[in-house]
């Protein structure tokens, strides 16, 4: 049987935001790529649903206009202007962001459902220099010299891809991952987290702050409420796989206990109800420090292990990585040339941008039950917690709306 045959310099597997931020900021470049996905969009992805500041100045980098003229006209993106910290006493600590007169649209959060914000991200891709081909499932990957080969199915069958340059997008359960013999899990770099949607959650505050739950007896773990339209919220919780396993902790089970009985948290679901099923998923850190690149390839998001360790958060670093990337593809496609030596450079550029939070988070790994301790004091310490998050706001709104993102592939 003869297969249908594709060929790109450049093949991207897998749709969400880092694949897709790695396209769109590609067709910038005008370079020509496939993109596939196994998927047809829209689709849900458990998740915490929070857009941070990397993201929102992702956005800004794809268009300005986004934030002022489509997330802020669309009630599937809520805008949040800060964060609560809640005690294990039940004392609140509520930072807020008020943005001055004329630039009320700098906003520095969102939260959206998955099913709406990667669905967003790929309508933005350019068809004019991106094949993208939804419900294309990679099958098998391999090499010839310094070609690569993929066996995808679609609706209509096999087809056969090939490409000089590969970008494994395809999230914690990477095809590409599992080709390069990489698809390893260390728990120590690992987070079990759930997810539920709830409804009716009472207490939530005016400005939609990203509420974050630290509890005393469960360390290198959080639980959060994040606002959504109509009244629902997002609610989960997390906890590094190697210590759930250490302290016998079953995130479920915590996850439902803090709802009944945590006293800083209970009160607030008496009238509330869960409008869909608990679901899990596992986050893969950036404080692995995974292999990203290699001959012939790149690894972008959650592919390769670029989740925030310190909050959870992987679409911003996501994202992030995609941008960066297209750098590299653009400078391997200048110098015809896709060897990891050639391309090792993104290592650091992707590495530089988290390492502080690697660093927090691997002192963190030595003394687990810190993090409790540091968020409880800032709850405690009103004031000086105040002062240092203000100046911490009109930084990150200045970095992310005002400066561009340079990344030096050299």
């Amino acid at each position: 049987m003869i297969l249908r045959k594709l060929h790109s310099t450049v093949c991207i597997v897998g749709a969400g935001p880092a694949g897709a931020a790695t396209s769109i900021f590609l067709s910038k470049l005008g370079i020509e790529h496939i993109i596939v996905d196994a998927a047809t969009f829209p689709r849900d992805k458990v998740c915490g649903d929070g857009i941070d500041i990397k993201a929102v100045r992702m956005l800004n980098h794809i268009d300005p206009s986004i934030i002022p003229n489509e997330l802020l006209q669309s009630d599937k993106y809520t805008p949040s202007f800060g964060f609560r910290f809640i005690g294990p006493n039940g004392k609140n600590n509520d930072f807020i962001y008020t943005p001055k007169a004329g630039e009320e649209t700098r906003v520095p959060f969102f939260v959206s459902k998955r099913i709406h914000f990667d669905d967003f991200l790929i309508k933005k891709i350019d068809l004019k220099t991106a094949d993208f081909r939804q419900a294309t499932k990679v099958k098998t990957i391999s090499k010839e010299g310094d070609t690569w080969k993929l066996i995808a199915t679609d609706t209509d069958g096999e087809l056969e891809i090939t490409c000089k340059l590969l970008v494994g997008a395809d999230g914690d359960h990477s095809t590409v991952l599992r080709y390069l013999g990489d698809r390893k899990i260390n728990r120590l770099h690992y987070f079990s987290s759930i997810r539920q949607y709830w409804k009716g959650v009472e207490g939530m505050h005016e400005k939609n702050l990203l509420e974050i739950h630290f509890t005393n007896d469960l360390p290198m773990s959080y639980f959060w409420i994040f606002p959504l339209a109509n009244g629902e919220a997002n609610v989960g919780f997390g906890m590094t796989s190697e210590l759930a396993k250490k302290h016998k902790v079953n995130v479920r089970e915590a996850f439902r206990n803090i709802i009944a009985n945590d006293s800083a948290i209970a009160h607030r679901f008496k009238n509330a109800e869960p409008i869909d099923e608990i679901q899990g998923w596992g986050i893969p850190a950036a404080s692995l420090k995974r292999k990203v690149v290699g001959d012939g390839w790149l690894l972008v998001g959650d592919a390769a292990s670029m989740v925030c360790p310190t909050t959870g958060e992987g679409i911003g670093t996501g994202m992030m990585t995609g941008y960066i990337a297209a750098k590299f593809i653009e400078k391997g496609i200048k110098e015809n040339n896709f060897s990891e030596a050639n391309l090792s450079s993104y290592t650091r550029e992707v590495f530089k941008r988290i390492e502080p939070e690697i660093g927090k988070y691997n002192f963190s790994l030595k003394y687990p039950f810190v993090l409790n301790f540091i968020a409880n004091h800032l709850i405690k310490d009103n004031f000086i917690s105040q002062s240092l998050m203000k100046k911490e706001f009109a930084r990150w709104i200045t970095t992310c709306y005002d400066k561009e993102v340079i990344v030096d592939v050299r």
